[in-house]
């Protein structure tokens, strides 16, 4: 028999568990020689929520319970008192109650499953109290369907139910952006943004890479040292952004199949754990994030080695990696472009280079003079597919910088050239 055809011995209500908030006076004070004299005063120092001495912070020392229901944000943990009283005098027997949370796309039982759970008898004026948790991991309408049952003094069999819709909301907006580098290395950026009503402490954002790669945090203040570049308290107001910057290098296993490598649009996870004001803990995992795969064409040219800085017009040399990565074998030729880059390349300027099975890789060591200063490109190098007659031009494979500084070696050469001159 349901609520609505009978009045029932028993009584149900819900309480939902939340940690307390700080009281926040408003102190109104007045300078005594102001008209009010010291009346305003007296009552801040009369006033036992404002701290004595302390009036103007607006943060008391006494805690004030919720008066509402609140917010409830995904990742946080969902926990509420289920109340049953027996309203009358007399014992009510084989007195059961059930809870299930209902989403839009499953069903979660939370107390009651089990017949063991089946209370046998409830006094009369007696209370049944029992505490519920779930962890939310799903943002929308959630509704609370709590179903208590029990037997009358009459033996007639009675069940009435009650139902409590509430709303989850997202914490926390992320944001991604992904760099390819030549190196095979991925450079990821995350913006987590905190978009809950009250500032929030981010104990934990990690990312759990693929099994294609291993991750270096590059946001603490040196690598030995375990304090982020954002402090000790990483406090993010409503409505602030922390942005986080990983590192991904792909495993050896990974880096010896170029062809899969390519293919490696999982990057990983982003962990993020996080507690609020008053300590509430909250814990959010993203979904797998994909990057775009970068497009090589059939082969590719890697920068294996290359020195940092060179002087004026010595000569110095690049190692470059050319790697095929289709599924024929390659009959490339290569030339080098003059005319840019700040430097010009030195030696056979057209040469054949030899086949390369699919997955097989060659190193050249290429020479080249820098003829300008400051920071130049490494550009001007052309690979031709002979048998499609397909070109590939790389006009930014590396940066160096080229400084005008004379080298021992070269004081000492102009020193013998003028001597012996003279």
């Amino acid at each position: 028999m349901d609520s609505k055809d009978k009045d029932h011995i028993l009584s149900l209500k819900v309480m939902r568990l939340t940690r307390p908030s700080l009281f926040t006076g408003l102190a109104i004070g007045s300078d005594a020689r102001d008209l009010p004299g010291d009346h305003l005063n007296a009552d801040i120092r009369a006033d036992i929520a404002i701290p004595q001495g302390l009036p103007n912070t607006g943060v008391g020392h006494m805690l004030l319970l919720p008066q509402s229901f609140g917010n409830i944000y995904l990742g946080e943990t969902f926990s509420c008192c289920l109340c049953v009283h027996n309203d009358g005098d007399d014992a009510i027997q084989e007195v059961s109650i059930k809870a299930v949370l209902q989403m839009s796309n499953q069903r979660v039982p939370l107390l009651g499953e089990e017949d063991s759970e089946m209370l046998q008898l409830l006094e009369g004026n007696g209370t049944i109290n029992e505490v519920i948790q779930h962890e939310v991991k799903d943002i929308g309408t959630h509704i609370l369907v709590c179903a208590v049952s029990y037997l009358s003094p009459s033996g007639e069999r009675l069940n009435f139910r009650k139902f409590f819709k509430f709303q989850v909301m997202k914490p926390l907006d992320v944001k991604t952006k992904f760099y390819n580098a030549e190196s095979d290395e991925v450079y990821l950026e995350a913006g987590v943004q905190n978009i809950t009503s009250g500032p929030l402490c981010l104990e934990k954002v990690e990312l759990e890479p693929s099994p294609y790669f291993s991750v270096t945090s590059m946001n603490k203040v040196s690598q030995d040292s375990n304090i982020l570049v954002f402090g000790r308290m990483n406090v993010v107001n409503p409505h602030d952004t922390r942005q986080y910057l990983y590192c991904l290098k792909p495993k050896p296993e990974a880096r010896s199949n170029p062809a899969a490598l390519r293919q490696a649009t999982a990057i990983g996870k982003l962990d993020i754990v996080w507690r609020t004001n008053m300590g509430d803990r909250g814990r959010l995992q993203t979904s797998q994030l994909q990057r775009m795969a970068p497009q090589y064409g059939d082969v590719r040219v890697t920068v294996e080695r290359i020195p940092s800085v060179v002087h004026l017009e010595e000569q110095f040399e690049v190692g470059l990696s050319i790697t095929n990565i289709c599924e024929r074998t390659l009959e490339l030729h290569l030339d080098f472009l003059g005319g840019g880059g700040g430097s010009e390349w030195s030696g056979v300027s057209s040469r054949s280079l030899p086949s390369l099975q699919p997955g097989q890789s060659t190193d050249l060591s290429l020479s080249l003079v820098p003829l300008q200063t400051g920071l130049q490109t490494i550009a001007g190098v052309r690979l031709t597919d002979t048998f499609l007659k397909r070109t590939y031009s790389y006009e930014n494979l590396a940066q160096v910088f080229i400084t005008n500084e004379k080298s021992v070696e070269k004081e000492a050469f102009f020193s013998t050239w003028v001597n012996q001159a003279a």
